[in-house]
């Protein structure tokens, strides 16, 4: 029943949120599962300005603040991060399970270890396309979720699993995640670590016949095995 008749705009310089009280240092330290110390530690040696920006938006402050701490401490624990080799081995029950997918998302293929993949994205897709086709590879599968690097940032898993024609190619086997950008740029922060986690994973079993990169295209991928 009503209409706008006029409107106006007018810059506020106090925030909405300035008066309600908040437990800054407790709340941070909550979101990055570090002591009230080492947080109060941290605001110390932040310019005023850059802590003034807390009166005026408390909740975005805390958000970003705590952003910006996790992918910190991200960065000092992959730089430190290795991997030690276990006896513990998955199965082909394990890695090469049926799972149920919306049917829209399924192509059916040949050389895959299943009459159908499913695909996530158009990359995907045409991903898959091109391996089929391909006459270097044997066999591929696209990996289930149960199938995971344990990283510092949560879990990670690779896309695919390729083995080529002996002889064909440089590498006989290939483990590659499938992104629309190569560049590290563009990537999430935290996917960047996942990724950086994964190649530090992978060097500690691959060889001359065992490989893993991130490819952008299939053509991208036969570049780095030839």
């Amino acid at each position: 029943a009503f209409k706008v008749k006029e409107s106006s705009t007018v810059k506020s310089e106090r925030s909405i949120h300035s008066s309600v009280s908040y437990d800054l240092i407790g709340k941070i330290a909550a979101e990055t599962k570090l002591t009230r110390k080492t947080i109060g530690n941290i605001f110390q040696k932040i310019s005023d300005r850059t802590f003034n920006l807390y009166k005026m938006n408390p909740e975005e402050f805390i958000r970003n603040a705590s952003r910006l701490i996790n992918e910190a401490k991200a960065v000092t624990v992959v730089e430190h991060l290795s991997y030690d080799g276990l006896q513990q081995r998955h199965t082909l029950e394990d890695i090469f399970t049926v799972n149920q997918y919306d049917g829209s998302k399924l192509l059916e293929v040949k050389k895959h270890v299943y009459d159908y993949v499913a695909t996530d994205s158009k990359i995907e897709k045409r991903f898959a396309q091109d391996l089929d086709a391909a006459k270097e590879i044997v066999v591929y599968a696209k990996l289930p979720k149960s199938f995971f690097i344990p990283t510092p940032v949560g879990e990670y898993n690779p896309d695919w699993a390729i083995a080529f024609e002996e002889g064909s190619v440089k590498h006989i086997y290939f483990v590659a995640e499938t992104k629309g950008s190569m560049s590290s740029m563009e990537l999430r922060k935290i996917e960047d670590f996942k990724i950086e986690c994964a190649r530090r994973f992978f060097s500690k079993i691959t060889s001359d016949r065992v490989k893993y990169e991130v490819v952008d295209s299939f053509e991208t991928l036969m570049g780095i095995v030839n």
